[in-house]
């Protein structure tokens, strides 16, 4: 029987069953046979390799025995083994490096050792590292990952979709390279980013991995040194701005659905602006779709976090921007509807909401162009306004929030006129990666006296203070977010992401105990419980409010998400073995 992981012919393979369409970890691994007609071991599938865990019988039924060592080896061994070898690097693109490797030889063992250090180790994976090793792509490359579509293709995306192994997919993340965090366009090699996403996917929520697809959608570059880069992966070509580029996507999202169906979770990343919001707008009615940029509820769960430090409600504040592209005017538009649920008016709610862009603050009249999802906040001139200090100073807002990829723009003025108007400022600097980010963490506390209320989008150390007061700095990351809406989406069978869903937030898992240490998020070591409450939250809400189509609906919905969570332990490949009364296993003497 032919299998999908092959293009041997049947003679050649043979395989069982697949399991069906479900993140179920209660569901057993579709098993498939490992022999080829010269009994020689070959999967090239990560998934199924277990290295020297794999027991006699399985070595002996698979043709493995004698191709690895004597020993029988416990993942736990196999684990501490992998610590010990991460533990003597000390360069975070050595180490990213050494993980995916580990990722593309045994998965289930990559992802032990990942959530067992899931603090340490996702910076590596995801950000700041990842954005090094995007910009290192060409010269790190071993092996791809995930799917290239190239404009070439067009036509033609549903049989290159039929080349990815897995034939059943719930959860799709594609990028068209061109704004990677804040390093601009880097083409293909923005595809570290949708394995990076799909990883936490798998970390942080439990999504089986084999139900990830990471796309690259190649159209080109116009970053000239990449054009010129020997080893580039790309097309060695300038963006393609025509209708083509449209045409392309429009056939990408039909194919995605034509193959794995309508509620296939398609989540868009790293997009130019412009085209993040038209392709959110367009797609968003028509297909199960997000974009975590955009829709970045993070912020707004760090905000209402503040409010128990501050003793203000959300609509107390007011908010202004560093940056005014597709994150800020997400983040935006998500704190006005909260603020309009806690009873303010849509048009007062915008008010208190400013934005300050590379040509100044969003003001009527300015020289500069305003884009059309920007008018919404687009204000009277409050005055002569030259820099972000003279915005702060004049606006007096209690909240900065930097989005803009721009670096240390938050500057010790800036940083100390908000002490002066806040007796509790709050400093996000949000930017990634850490290079990219407003202000440090130290700086922050030190020039707030430890008043201020800070997070970042990347990883900050602690900050001990000269009265040894000592401070550990939440990350605002969409990695709290986006792996537990994935998975509440997944299984509820929800059509189209309403933003409402991003209001169901993680806000309410902060304690007393992270607060107290400067935190306005749970500790990233506890990313997988935060996550699997998210979800749980949002499934609870998708099915009161009638969004939800996977049915029968669950009673425990509680009961029900934590049973479908994936964990990292070895399958075994043996068949169901069982007797009969009278038979016999053992093979008749010729």
């Amino acid at each position: 029987m032919h299998n999908a992981f092959s293009a041997a012919p049947p003679a050649q393979t043979a395989s069982v069953k697949s399991e069906s369409r479900s993140c179920s970890a209660a569901q057993p691994r579709a098993r498939l046979v490992l022999l080829t007609s010269h009994a020689r071991p070959l999967p090239d599938f990560p998934l199924l390799l277990q290295g020297m865990a794999f027991t006699l019988l399985e070595r002996q039924v698979l043709g493995l025995h004698g191709l690895l060592p004597p020993k029988i080896e416990t993942q736990d061994i196999q684990a501490l083994r992998f610590q010990k070898n991460l533990n003597k690097m000390t360069d975070p693109l050595q180490k990213y490096i050494y993980l995916m490797g580990i990722q593309e030889r045994n998965e289930r063992l990559f992802y032990r050792v990942l959530m067992e250090d899931i603090e340490a180790l996702m910076p590596i994976v995801y950000t700041p590292t990842v954005g090094l090793a995007c910009t290192q792509y060409g010269h790190i490359f071993r092996r791809p990952k995930g799917l290239f579509i190239s404009i070439l293709d067009r036509g033609h995306i549903r049989s290159i979709l039929d080349n990815w192994p897995e034939p059943s997919v719930a959860a799709v993340v594609v990028t068209d390279g061109e704004r990677i965090l804040g390093l601009g366009d880097l083409g293909v090699y923005g595809m570290g980013i949708p394995v990076g996403k799909l990883c936490l996917y798998t970390a942080c929520a439990g999504i089986r991995p084999e139900k990830c697809l990471p796309v690259c959608i190649d159209v080109g570059t116009d970053n000239e040194t990449l054009l010129k880069d020997p080893f580039y992966m790309g097309l060695y070509q300038k963006r393609d701005r025509s209708q083509l580029y449209d045409d392309l996507i429009d056939e990408f999202m039909e194919a995605i659905v034509d193959k794995y169906g309508q509620d296939t979770l398609i989540q868009f990343e790293d997009f130019g602006n412009h085209n993040a919001f038209r392709f959110l707008k367009k797609y968003r009615e028509k297909y199960c779709t997000f974009n975590d940029d955009i829709q970045a509820s993070v912020a707004l769960a760090g905000l209402l976090a503040a409010q128990r430090a501050t003793g203000k409600s959300l609509n107390d504040h007011k908010l202004l921007f560093l940056g005014a592209g597709e994150a800020a005017l997400g983040i935006a538009n998500l704190i006005v509807m909260a603020m309009t649920e806690g009873g303010m008016s849509q048009t007062e709610a915008r008010k208190r909401i400013w934005m300050f862009d590379k040509y100044g603050l969003l003001v009527q009249g300015r020289a500069q162009a305003i884009d059309s999802n920007q008018e919404a906040f687009v204000h009277p001139n409050p005055g002569e306004v030259n820099s972000f200090l003279d915005a702060v100073n004049i606006i007096k807002p209690s909240a900065i929030i930097g989005v803009s990829g721009a670096g240390r723009l938050f500057t010790h003025e800036v940083i100390k006129a908000m002490g002066s108007l806040n007796e509790r400022p709050i400093i996000f600097a949000l930017s990634n990666p850490t290079n990219k980010a407003e202000c440090t963490a130290e700086d922050a506390y030190t020039l707030t006296q430890g008043r201020c209320l800070f997070a970042s989008g990347s990883p900050f150390e602690p900050v001990t203070l000269d009265s040894g007061r000592v401070f550990t700095p939440g990350q605002g990351n969409n990695a709290y977010i986006f792996p537990g809406v994935a998975l509440a989406v997944i299984l509820s069978g929800v059509r189209h992401i309403s933003d409402t869903i991003f209001l169901e937030t993680l806000a309410e898992q902060v304690t007393d105990e992270d607060l107290s240490q400067g935190r306005l998020y749970p500790p990233l070591s506890n990313i997988r419980e935060v996550s699997v409450r998210m979800a749980i939250k949002v499934v609870q809400f998708v099915y009161a409010n009638g969004m939800a189509f996977r049915y029968p609906e669950p009673v425990n919905k509680e009961a029900y998400v934590r049973s479908t969570v994936w964990n990292i332990s070895y399958d075994s490949f043996l068949p169901d073995i069982y007797e009969w009364p009278g038979a016999s296993h053992t093979p008749k003497n010729k």
